[in-house]
């Protein structure tokens, strides 16, 4: 008998390190401000340059780069829309990560920045959200939601930028921006 709930009490408390194992740990940013939207901007990846092109599609790099995305944002990362602007070149750009995350491609006004910000802030507090744009409007969509620039500017040949701007749900507390990259290095 005695044996009987020691071992219960051993199973109990090895059930409790196992799920103390798998809570997430707040990362240093959210132990310090707290629970954040989390926006990845991108621009499309590598067009086809083809003078006279109306609405330019992906080069092959470009759908490798498309790929790379897709694997660029950890599985663990619990997207919750995927945004882009309606061409071709980045709806595609969007499209692996979108279908591996089961989610549609949300199309947005990159002539109206300031709409998506509010948009974002409003629908998607404390979730992580993936914004695909232009060279002229990626760190525009940064400006947008608060944050500083985490780089000056992205050269028009830059392909490779991955933009994380962390919105506290605390509207009090500042938006912040870093710069990754993603893929191949670009030239």
């Amino acid at each position: 008998m005695i044996q009987l709930s020691v071992r219960r009490l051993l199973f109990c408390f090895g059930l409790l390190l196992a799920l103390a194992a798998c809570v997430r740990k707040a990362t240093p940013t959210e132990a310090a401000i707290g629970p954040v939207t989390r926006v990845y901007i991108v621009r499309h990846a590598e067009k086809d340059l083809t003078p006279g092109l109306p609405d330019p599609p992906l080069t092959a790099e470009g759908q490798t780069r498309a790929q790379a995305l897709a694997a660029a944002i950890p599985r663990q990362t619990r997207l919750s829309a995927v945004f882009s602007t309606n061409t071709a070149r980045t709806r595609t750009t969007a499209q692996p990560l979108a279908a591996a995350r089961a989610l549609p491609v949300l199309l947005y006004d990159a002539r109206d920045l300031p709409a998506l910000a509010a948009r974002l802030r409003r629908d998607y507090p404390n979730q992580n959200v993936l914004v695909v744009g232009h060279s002229n409007t990626i760190l525009e969509t940064v400006d947008a939601l608060g944050a500083a620039r985490p780089v000056p500017l992205i050269p028009d040949e830059a392909y490779d930028y991955l933009l994380e701007v962390r919105l506290p749900t605390d509207a009090a507390r500042p938006a912040t921006a870093v710069a990754h990259h993603y893929g191949v290095r670009s030239h």
